[in-house]
């Protein structure tokens, strides 16, 4: 009974040991030390800056009146409704484009290369000096649009920005002008990957042109491709830059996405932050089924892999 009771004691100093060298991960003495010094660090920067953002976030717009004052907003209402037509056509018009766009820049030659370099030009330019100057090229009176529409074709251009629809439609362009080059490499390096052998196969087959892309090249793309429409998908209920530095939200705030609206409008104009972090917290519910999407699919592609 002694010695049952002995190994009875002992048994959680003994997982308090496997856990302790578990999270050690075999590191001894002052490996151990140097690892916690880099370590730390990139912890507290992820704390001030990712998690404490996020829990103060969620603390302002946990008032339940908040959401009430929301959505009984007809500005909101028009809002959502941007934000579905900004998703619809930014998300996929981009990724079909850099799909189409990658098969060709997998053209052998210098001068694709060529090309390629600057095709990447307006994705590594700053975002901000680049929807700026296309503000400004969109000026109904002296923009560079509708001077060039003058000079050329003789006609009087549209005033882009004072139209909700050529608003909104300027914003998408300018928006799928910036990013496909980035899903363009993107998609360029899955192609990359494709063996040689395969095509050659194909090809043995009868696959050829268009009949090898849909049978061969897309099949092998689609997992990356789907992957990528989430990450887009994410990445534009968040965007802010493109509508507020082309329409800036006008004319008269009908242009708004969730992100701006929240932000300018609610945050800047009316002075009420919990407010606007009410609005942009009303996409959560297509957010996180979007994460935990993309998460299981990342998982499902590591275990194939």
């Amino acid at each position: 009974m002694t010695t049952a009771s002995a190994i009875d004691f002992g048994r959680p100093g003994v997982r308090r040991q496997s856990l302790w060298r578990y999270w050690r991960g075999g590191l001894q003495g002052s490996e151990f030390t140097w690892a916690v010094a880099f370590v730390v660090p990139y912890i507290g920067v992820f704390c001030a800056f990712v998690i404490y953002p996020a829990l103060y976030g969620l603390w302002m717009g946990s008032n339940p009146s908040l959401y009430t004052e929301v959505f009984s907003d007809p500005i909101y209402l028009n809002t959502v409704v941007n934000t579905m037509i900004f998703l619809a056509f930014g998300v996929n018009v981009k990724l079909f484009l850099a799909l189409m766009l990658s098969g060709f820049f997998m053209r052998p030659g210098w001068w694709t290369k060529a090309l390629l370099l600057v095709f990447v030009l307006p994705w590594a330019v700053p975002a901000l000096p680049t929807f700026i100057s296309i503000h400004w090229m969109l000026n109904g009176e002296w923009g560079l649009v509708n001077n060039a529409l003058y000079i050329l074709f003789g006609v009087d251009g549209p005033s882009w920005l004072n139209s909700r629809w050529l608003a909104l439609g300027s914003a998408v362009f300018s928006h799928v002008w910036k990013w496909t080059p980035f899903w363009t490499v993107i998609l360029l390096a899955g192609r990359m990957s494709i063996p040689q052998e395969i095509y050659d196969a194909a090809k043995v087959d009868g696959a050829t042109g268009l009949r090898r892309f849909t049978h061969v090249t897309f099949p092998l793309l689609a997992n990356l491709y789907l992957v990528l429409t989430l990450l887009a998908t994410i990445f534009l209920l968040g965007d802010f830059t493109s509508v507020y530095f082309v329409t800036g939200g006008g004319p008269a705030n009908s242009t708004h996405l969730l992100a701006t609206l929240g932000v300018v409008r609610d945050m800047l104009e009316l002075g009420k932050p919990q407010l606007g972090v009410a609005a942009v917290m009303s996409a959560l519910p297509l957010l996180i089924p979007l994460v935990i999407i993309l998460m299981r699919k990342l998982k499902t592609s590591e275990a194939q892999l």
